[in-house]
């Protein structure tokens, strides 16, 4: 069996090479033939020929038009673009899974006035608040605002929510790893010096056992999604704070011991074959 593992040309550093060498190997030991190919790569070929792709990538566009050319992608397009945007995450996810109260920012053109949708917001969800562009991983473009001139602060012309802040839960999370509908590892995500909990921030992971509430409602999430895997950060009161289609696992492998790659890869290859 032959795949393609998609990454984007533009992230580079260890961190990113590992993941893939980690990926890459863990397949060869599984008797598939996978190659890296960046996106750039991917962009500037017509002919791709490949069993599946693992698309471990947030770039729709190329994942759409891979699909469109009969590759079977592992997340989907559409799955990797609901949870990529994080309005559309909230939207997609209402009335399935419980979620912080959340208010999605009306679109605009250019940098305008967001005064009213401010207020509107405060006398909502209190303060303070979690601001979130809709598009950013690893914690970033998430910031706590504590008064109105915050909020407005951090407002450009990027899509945006404004979610409640879970005090019981700041700094901590779960994060619930699904591959296949089932729950193959938890860990309690903790971060002493801010309220995010991502260890790219300074947290730090543990394993743990996660309720049958909390693995219920991770597997929800992703099927609500179309994931094929995915992880499910989860806080203290059981809301589901973020959805990831391509959670960091050299994290969760080095914390939890439990390594994710073979059980998506057996995955695949029950898809697959």
């Amino acid at each position: 069996m032959t795949g393609i593992l998609a990454v984007n040309h533009f992230l580079t550093g260890e961190k990113f090479d590992t993941l893939h060498r980690h990926l890459v190997s863990t397949a060869e030991k599984m008797n598939i033939h996978l190659v890296p190919r960046t996106n750039m790569e991917l962009a500037l070929d017509s002919n791709i020929n490949a069993d599946f792709v693992l698309f471990w990538d947030k770039d729709i566009n190329l994942a759409r038009r891979l699909e469109k050319q009969g590759l079977r992608l592992f997340n989907s397009a559409d799955s990797i673009e609901k949870c990529d945007d994080k309005a559309r995450t909230y939207i997609e996810l209402d009335g399935i899974v419980p979620q912080p109260q959340t208010m999605i920012a009306p679109k605009t053109f250019f940098k305008s006035d967001m005064e009213m949708f401010v207020d509107g917001a405060i006398d909502a969800l209190g303060l303070p608040i979690v601001f979130k562009e809709c598009f950013g991983s690893f914690g970033a473009q998430v910031y706590l605002c504590n008064t109105k001139q915050e909020i407005i602060s951090h407002i450009g012309t990027t899509p945006f929510i404004l979610q409640k802040f879970i005090k019981e839960s700041s700094g901590r999370d779960k994060r619930i790893e699904i591959v296949g509908g089932r729950c193959v590892c938890a860990v309690r995500r903790k971060n002493d010096n801010d309220f995010r909990s991502n260890v790219t921030n300074g947290g730090a992971m543990t394993k743990c056992e996660a309720t049958l509430c909390e693995i219920e409602t991770a597997i929800k999430a992703c099927d609500a999604l179309g994931l094929d895997f995915g992880g499910v950060d989860i806080l203290d009161n059981g809301d589901v704070c973020e959805v990831n289609s391509n959670a960091h696992i050299i994290n969760i492998m080095d914390s939890s011991g439990i390594d994710i790659a073979p059980i998506i890869f057996n995955h695949i290859t029950e898809k697959i074959v």
